[in-house]
């Protein structure tokens, strides 16, 4: 008798044998709160299936052994609507909004069609012949509705497979409904460069950071090291060969956020750079605006307008607010009355801000202390000098105007988010539109208690260490 093959030849001979099926999930999107129209589904198929070509191909993934297949192809079919049908007979409807809950959109008015789509995505098994079936943690209670209800039918249990869900750029879960919490296969460079800026990325925080966790799920497999770019002043490129030496180094703050932000960026562009290449074709560049036509070019209808004209909703966590740490404060060298400072707001570089402070706060007072500033303004030049932000300040009006700057909590780290409790999850405007006056709706109920806590509408500005404050303005307003 032989030897028995060793781990690394069974792997071997499974792999050789091994074919992939990508299921383009097309009956599934319109059925998913009708996330794809009907008539785009054919397109947004053909696209998917060309971008993830492109991807796989980016990263050295043979295509040989990969079979795509649209779920209309066979979901349509006489044979699988009779399943759909007789599976509907066997399952509750507990169990059918349980199993989706994870993966079909909540809404307050559900569709009966959110119902059926767990059912599908089981008799997907039986009709594509898996053996396994390979998805995310999300997907867990549906494939815990199949392991019991495909032998209700006559058809054999699979395998399940899964991966760790990445955390969404904003902290929260990523979503194909929020533009800003992911990074799309065909963004352009400045997109990147704006997504990241815009990241949860807060000093010493690894919890919910969805840009440690990308590069811990997907950028080290595909290296199996990281390198942080970062100035010689301080301490030159490092290369790490673990991914918790950098989440370490990431903790104990060694690492800042602007240096690992500015390190992915570079690492993505070069992932990203063949796949943009390979869609700058016309044919392709006309699949990708014909399969996702741009919202503001929707026309008015004769049953109302179109969506992106709703009424928008004026909520602070539109505001991105931060803590910074003033880096250097001078004289505006064209009026008396103003300051340019350099703060640190945890970005790659410090941002220029002019405030106004001249007359009522001292420039040593200002120096090298932390701050709260309003980041999502529209850059403005302010006598020829661009200013970058608003330094957040107390006032209080009477005999003279007294000004104080707002106070973070002690032990505050520059970049970290600044919120009104119970608005934390929201997503900051990329850029606030001045005629749209966003922050000025907002700035009328920003007042000081008369603990001299900051406030909107009666509810703490906090960090995740504790309210925004100031010295002595009890009662005044926040500019």
């Amino acid at each position: 008798m032989g030897d028995s093959p060793s781990p690394e030849e069974k792997l071997h001979l499974i792999t050789r044998n091994l074919q992939v099926t990508i299921l383009f999930a097309d009956l599934h999107a319109y059925l998913d709160n009708m996330k794809a129209p009907w008539e785009l589904l054919e397109l947004r198929a053909s696209y998917y299936e060309n971008v993830i070509k492109a991807m796989l191909e980016s990263i050295g993934v043979p295509l040989e052994k990969l079979r795509f297949v649209k779920g209309t192809d066979y979901q349509l079919s006489k044979e699988y609507t009779l399943d759909v049908y007789r599976l509907s007979s066997l399952v509750t409807q507990h169990d059918a909004k349980k199993a989706g809950a994870e993966v079909v959109k909540q809404v307050e008015h559900p569709l009966l069609s959110g119902l059926l789509y767990p059912g599908l995505q089981a008799l997907d098994e039986e009709y594509l012949k898996a053996d396994a079936q390979f998805g995310g943690v999300d997907q867990r209670k549906i494939f815990t509705f199949a392991e019991k209800y495909l032998p209700a039918l006559g058809y054999s249990k699979r395998v399940h497979l899964m991966n760790p869900m990445v955390p969404g750029l904003t902290g929260s879960k990523m979503s194909s409904s929020e533009e800003d919490s992911k990074i799309d296969l065909l963004d352009r460079k400045e997109d990147v460069k704006k997504k990241l800026k815009k990241a949860f990325c807060e000093p010493g925080n690894v919890e919910n950071n969805g840009v440690l966790s990308f590069i811990k799920h997907v950028l080290f497999p595909l290296k199996s090291e990281f390198v942080i770019l970062r100035d010689e002043k301080w301490g030159g490129n490092k290369t790490y060969t673990a991914y918790s030496d950098l989440e370490k180094d990431f903790a104990d703050e060694v690492v800042h956020p602007g240096d690992l932000k500015n390190s992915v960026e570079v690492s993505l562009n070069k992932l990203l750079d063949p796949i943009r290449e390979k869609f700058n074709t016309p044919a392709l560049k006309k699949l990708a605006s014909t399969a996702y036509p741009d919202p503001s070019k929707q026309k008015p209808t004769a049953k109302g307008p179109a969506k992106n004209s709703e009424p928008e909703e004026v909520i602070p966590s539109r505001l991105d607010i931060r803590v910074g740490k003033v880096i250097s404060v001078d004289k505006h060298p064209d009026a008396d009355s103003l300051y340019v400072e350099k703060i640190d707001v945890g970005e790659a570089e410090p941002r220029t801000v002019v405030s106004g402070l001249v007359q009522f706060v001292p420039k040593e007072e200002l120096q090298d202390r932390l701050v709260v500033v309003l980041c999502n303004l529209k850059p403005q030049k302010m006598r020829g000098v661009e200013s970058q932000g608003m330094l957040l300040c107390a006032s209080l009006e009477g005999v003279s105007r007294k000004v104080e700057p707002l106070d973070p909590p002690a032990g505050s780290a520059p970049g970290e988010r600044v919120f009104v409790k119970g608005f934390e999850k929201g997503q900051p405007d990329e850029e606030l539109k001045p005629k749209k006056k966003v922050f000025e709706k907002l700035q009328a109920d920003f007042k000081i208690s008369e603990e001299c806590i900051a406030q909107w509408k009666q509810t703490n500005l906090m960090t995740k260490l504790g309210s925004i404050s100031c010295k002595s303005l009890r009662g005044g307003n926040i500019s």
